[in-house]
Order: structure tokens, then C-alpha cells, then sequence
């Protein structure tokens, strides 16, 4: 995987790092739980869900371990996801609106979903970002400090 890092120009800095939540991982955790508890019941079906639960688990853990979101004086850098790697390079001076969306166990636990529309109306959406308002409130300053009005 290609690191963020590693699309730096010279003169560019990350001025602000964030990663995907744990909480990507509560799902396929629970599956193989209600799989673990329906074993003796269900046999072989219990079985099953818990194969996908782990599989899922899998995916859902190589996606947490390699996604990295990062801002930029300049730009947002998203790479997220696994197997399927979606990778964003965005210029500030792009971006129309970024927001979030937290529902009440993402403000709980700090995650959230991270919505970055273009000037083009191409929408950027990344799920289960760690502290997305943080991240929000940053970009939103670099692109204030490159539009005084």
C-alpha cells in the first residue's frame, strides 16, 4: 500500500493524521458471538456464520490497519479500505462543503462518516473515521487561511 506519506511534495507537511476506528471491527465480532452462542443449537449454520464473521473480521481489521487520512497545507489525502483501496487527493481549493455525520455511538466512541464534496459535485465519503470533527475543523481552517475574505 502506498503510504500518504509517500505523495508528499517537497514542501508540503501533514498538518493533521487521522486513521479508521476500532469500531469498524464491532460488527464482525458480534457476528461470530451470536455465532458462538447459536453453535449448539444451529450446528452447522453456526458454523457458517461464524466462518463470515471471521472472514469479515479479516477484511474489516486489514481495512483499520492500512487506512490513513490525512490534510495537508494544500490538499486532503484519503487512502481506506480493503481489499477494494480507495484513494482521494483532493486540493483544498476544490472542496465546496466537507461535514460529518456522527450517529449516538459514534459521538460516543469518536467515529464518524466524512462527506467532501468537489467543485465538480463529486462526493468523497469515507465511513468509521476516527474524530471527524476534529479532522473537519482543521480543513476548514486551511481552506479559510488560503480564501481570507
Amino acid at each position: 500500500m502506498k503510504s500518504i506519506d509517500n505523495t508528499l511534495t517537497k514542501d508540503e507537511t501533514i498538518i493533521y493524521r487521522t486513521k479508521c476506528h476500532y469500531a469498524i471491527l464491532c460488527a464482525p465480532i458480534l457476528l461470530v458471538f451470536i455465532g458462538a452462542l447459536a453453535l449448539k443449537s444451529q450446528g452447522f449454520h453456526a458454523i457458517a456464520l461464524m466462518a463470515l464473521g471471521l472472514l469479515w473480521g479479516i477484511f474489516s481489521y486489514l481495512s483499520f490497519r492500512k487506512s490513513e487520512i490525512g490534510l495537508t497545507q494544500r490538499r486532503v489525502l484519503m487512502n481506506a479500505g480493503f481489499p477494494l483501496m480507495k484513494s482521494s487527493d483532493i486540493p483544498l481549493n476544490k472542496i465546496v462543503a466537507i461535514d460529518f455525520f456522527q450517529p449516538a455511538l459514534g459521538a460516543m466512541l469518536g467515529f464518524g462518516k466524512l462527506a467532501i464534496v468537489r467543485d465538480g459535485q463529486s462526493r468523497c465519503v469515507i465511513r468509521f473515521v476516527s474524530s471527524p470533527a476534529d479532522f473537519v475543523t482543521q480543513v476548514r481552517k486551511q481552506i479559510t487561511g488560503l480564501n481570507p475574505s
